[in-house]
């Protein structure tokens, strides 16, 4: 098959350049790819401020004065500190899934919508055309997911039951599931895509998916090489304020052995001030790659006899 991919290339730039809306989306559809950590301590950090630290402004020694009080607390109250922060990442996960879930389907509707021309896009009423599809692509990714969880379990059974050396023995059968997992991948995408552009149910789309993916497998397997080396040059570029920052800032405290704090508030500051830009470019490049991926599906799809962009069905009130 005779597959464009410049074209396909240029047009979601062009996409992701003028509707910028889609780049909330983008933001969205970011929150089920990220997440975060946390670390315990004891009563007392043990930590005494150095020379250097005393030229702090006072609001921050009030604010590291009342840290050291919390660090207290927790100590006290462990069990209760952690069945709090059990509940709060049980909420933030089932609106970062929501949120992801929604960001993704509004991205494709999105993309289809500027491909059939239209001049504006508008955030709530992509929004709120997007939920009628939330339970069957989210029911899609919930199924594959645990599909993968229940193959994992075993192997990390047989790891911690046969002290690691059940790991070496599976090593071959781990790594071929890499490549699986890449392929169920780029299935699902053309999957959510036959949800959402042609209105069909979670199974149906399932189906769809993989014949449009078995049919076309060369553009396919291309496009997927060229949007993982597009996002692995972006995510290298976005990621790197935060290695010059970080490292400098550990070299910084390794000279003067600790004795202040100063570079870590700082690196802290500088950290937390760039997230807000981060977040950003990857709703930028998120949004690039998934409106790649949708126009790809309808050129794909395309009725070879009828060359205009074909009209997929309304969704279903």
């Amino acid at each position: 098959m005779n597959f464009n991919f410049g074209e396909v290339l240029t047009r979601a730039w062009q996409i992701t350049w003028k509707y910028k809306v889609l780049w909330i989306f983008g933001i969205l559809a970011g929150c089920t790819n990220g997440g975060g950590g946390g670390s315990g301590g004891g009563g007392n950090s043990g930590y005494t401020m150095g020379p250097s630290d005393q030229n702090l402004p006072p609001e921050l020694k009030q604010f590291f004065h009342q840290m050291e009080n919390f660090v207290g607390w927790v100590a006290d109250n462990l069990w209760l500190f952690i069945a709090i922060m059990v509940l709060v990442f049980l909420v933030l996960m089932v609106i970062s899934i929501f949120l992801g879930t929604i960001g993704r389907i509004g991205l494709i509707k999105g993309s289809y919508e500027a491909e059939q021309g239209a001049e504006k896009l508008v955030f709530g009423e992509l929004f709120s055309t997007s939920m009628p599809y939330f339970w069957r692509v989210f029911g899609l990714s919930f199924l594959i997911g645990l599909a993968f969880l229940l193959i994992f379990v075993p192997f990390a059974l047989i790891g911690v039951f046969t002290a690691g050396i059940g790991f070496i023995c599976l090593l071959p059968l781990i790594c071929l599931l890499i490549p699986v997992g890449i392929v169920v991948g780029i299935i699902i995408e053309q999957a959510n895509r036959a949800i959402v552009l042609e209105d069909l149910s979670m199974f149906n789309g399932l189906k769809r998916g993989w014949e449009v993916a078995r049919s076309n497998v060369g553009p396919i397997l291309v496009m997927a090489l060229i949007l993982f080396g597009i996002g692995l040059v972006f995510g290298i570029v976005i990621a790197l304020p935060i290695f010059l920052i970080v490292f400098p800032t550990i070299f910084a405290f390794a000279m003067n052995q600790g004795q202040s704090l100063t570079p870590l508030y700082i690196a802290g500051v500088c950290c937390c001030l760039y997230i807000p830009v981060a977040w950003l470019l990857n709703g930028i490049i998120t949004t690039f790659t998934q409106s790649a991926w949708t126009l790809t599906y309808m050129r794909l799809t395309q009725n070879p006899e009828t060359p205009e962009t074909p009209v997929f069905a309304e969704p279903d009130a």
